[in-house]
């Protein structure tokens, strides 16, 4: 019998009616109690660490999340978190880097709509968060809708549909339903090591989406709120050099000490800075490339980055080194 932990962090699948709209408000116990009786596979036991609209998710509390499965890691054969949907995505990269080698598998699941309402998808996604949650498998995925994500390729795509989530540039772990488990991508536990801690975030992280008319100016204001800049740029990584030249504000962040990220907006097969010339105006060796990572995992790998240095060379070799499957088309490298 597998001996599972539920986490619950609020979310819209434990809302309630209150005075100004739906608010989270059930506790974890309440949430358990959706979960079919009598079942001889497994055991939950469930905790409550925050409730709140996953809106008001924050950096620290990544690090709750992190702390708390990393203590308990012994005592239980796998967690699931129930948390909101509007930043799952993020949460579940973030765990990615702070708990690596797992052995044991994170599951994190929510629903579109309230779990005690009558049309609800909040009971069949946990029913098939803790079965997918009692494979033999390690590593943070969200399963959500009958579909098992790793957690750095998932990006939320619709607002109301039960299919809330995508994988991008990645296959999907598996489906789940009554029948079980079909697992279309093998990952295998990492028996081998020993889990992995490290909680340091340093939160000063900003995303720049680009747009025709960004004036150069608007790096100016921010160069000093911000220790990493992310820029989301145009098809493979394009950045305006004529008119409103945005590439000499970008070198003068660089030489600031700032870590910059270039990304695309486009949401499939990631940047190519060296495609175009509008690419390799900035395609130098202090720009750290994204490849093919999606900003909901970019964001919290590079607070985690940062918390681990101040070194611009050695926050774009973590950057650019692949963990827990964030990068497909880059040569890994070991990480020091």
């Amino acid at each position: 019998m597998k001996k599972i932990l539920l986490l619950a962090t609020g979310g819209t699948i434990a809302s309630i009616q209150g005075e100004q709209g739906l608010t989270p408000g059930m506790s974890a116990e309440e949430i358990a109690k959706y979960l079919p009786e009598q079942n001889q596979t497994y055991k939950v036991e469930s905790r409550i660490l925050m409730n709140i609209d996953s809106t008001n998710m924050q950096p620290e509390f990544w690090v709750q999340i992190a702390e708390t499965i990393y203590k308990d890691y012994e005592n239980y054969d796998g967690f699931v978190l129930t948390h909101g949907t509007d930043t799952m995505a993020y949460t579940s990269a973030a765990l990615s880097y702070m708990l690596q080698n797992l052995a044991k598998p994170v599951v994190i699941t929510g629903s579109q709509i309230p779990i005690n309402y009558k049309r609800t998808d909040a009971k069949k996604n946990i029913v098939d968060a803790v079965r997918f949650c009692c494979e033999d498998i390690g590593g943070v995925y969200i399963v959500f809708d009958g579909r098992a994500i790793i957690g750095t390729r998932v990006v939320k795509l619709r607002t109301k549909s039960y299919d809330a989530f995508e994988s991008i540039n990645f296959p999907y772990i598996a489906r789940v339903n009554d029948s079980g488990v079909l697992f279309h991508k093998s990952i295998p536990p990492r028996k081998e090591k020993e889990i992995k801690f490290d909680a340091s975030l340093c939160p000063d992280v900003f995303v720049l989406k680009l747009h025709p008319g960004t004036k150069p100016e608007l790096f100016d204001a921010i160069k000093g709120l911000y220790k990493g800049i992310i820029i989301e740029s145009f098809g493979t990584g394009g950045i305006p050099f004529q008119e409103r030249n945005l590439v000499p504000k970008i070198q003068e962040l660089i030489e600031a000490g700032i870590a910059v990220v270039i990304t695309t907006q486009v949401l499939e097969e990631g940047e190519d800075l060296g495609l175009y010339e509008v690419g390799r105006k900035v395609a130098e060796n202090k720009i750290i490339r994204s490849r093919d990572m999606n900003t909901e995992a970019i964001v919290p790998k590079l607070m985690w980055a940062l918390g681990k240095t101040d070194d611009l060379a050695k926050v774009k070799e973590i950057m650019e080194t692949p963990i827990a499957y964030d990068i497909t088309h880059a040569r890994s490298r070991s990480m020091s």
